[in-house]
């Protein structure tokens, strides 16, 4: 059984919590990270709404990604770091606090995924889902700005290369 999101088909097997949580591409976790602090839902909440990411996920996974302040989320998504990057948009409410976490809210899931913010310095955290930690993820700030501008290289005038 596969379900579809914005064009990503993804296994119903055990890999599908992974799958939902980078999504969201907030739904962050605990780990174990020497230093690192771990954070409330609200203050994970503070530390990435409206902020954009990069992520790479234990099983190769990539992408880039921003919670909007509505708990909606847009980015996208290259899973297991094979074939195409695909875009991906999930409606407001999606991310929500529940209780001493950050959770998403999919429509079709038969549960509920939720994880903890481990922050390790001022633009970067790992993410895991609760009761999963070896599933995890590490998101990078990223400024998206510094992709507007790449340097040109001017071709050499005698050689013309």
């Amino acid at each position: 059984m596969s379900l579809s999101i914005i064009g990503v088909e993804v296994s119903m097997s055990v890999s599908w919590p992974v799958y939902a949580s980078v999504l969201t591409a907030g739904l962050l976790g605990s780990s174990g990270i020497a230093g690192a602090e771990e954070l409330g839902p609200e203050q994970a909440r503070a530390f990435v709404v409206g902020k954009l990411f990069a992520f790479t996920c234990f099983e190769g996974t990539t992408g880039m990604g921003r919670i909007l302040s509505d708990g909606s989320v847009v980015g996208a998504i290259r899973i297991h770091g094979q074939g195409e990057t695909r875009f991906a948009k999930l409606p407001a409410g999606t991310v929500r606090i529940d209780g001493q976490f950050l959770c998403a809210h999919l429509a079709g899931l038969p549960f509920k995924p939720c994880a903890r913010v481990e922050k390790i310095d001022y633009r970067s955290f790992r993410s895991s889902l609760v009761g999963l930690s070896f599933a995890y993820c590490d998101f990078y700030q990223r400024n998206p700005r510094s992709h507007l501008v790449q340097p040109v290289i001017a071709p050499n005038e005698t050689t013309g290369k």
